[in-house]
């Protein structure tokens, strides 16, 4: 278990807490929900969340059978529904991966990104395509 704390310090900002580390980040309403957009949004944390997650992953993946994974990045673009209620209608993910990767392997790697523990706890009816790119 891990605790965490949020605390609302004014004008739709929030301060978190990591409490294990101590580690700390803001939140800011978005610009088009009532914010100045100042800071990660909470919706714009589900996205950072999950291309972390799959990062993370694929790394300890890549570890574990010893490929190099140096220089994977990843980015991923939020886009709210139009719809009511607000929500997240999806999150196109971009993930970059090293030439280094064996071609053979790359199967294993595109699977494992799909699989990561953020992605199995999001809602199913999200839209959550992924780009693999091999520079």
């Amino acid at each position: 278990m891990v605790k965490m704390a949020a605390t609302y310090t004014g004008e739709l900002h929030c301060e978190v807490v990591h409490a294990p580390s101590g580690s700390r980040l803001a939140t800011d309403a978005p610009k088009d929900n009532q914010g100045k957009g100042e800071a990660f949004s909470p919706t714009d944390l589900v996205g950072a969340a999950l291309a972390s997650c799959i990062l993370t992953t694929l790394a300890i993946v890549a570890k574990r059978d010893s490929i190099a994974f140096e220089g994977a990045s990843a980015e991923v673009e939020k886009e709210m529904a139009s719809s009511s209620p607000r929500r997240i209608e999806s999150l196109k993910l971009k993930i970059t991966l090293p030439t280094s990767i064996p071609a053979d392997y790359r199967s294993k790697i595109e699977h494992v990104a799909h699989s990561c523990p953020v992605s199995k706890s999001l809602h199913p009816e999200l839209k959550i395509p992924i780009e693999f790119i091999y520079v």
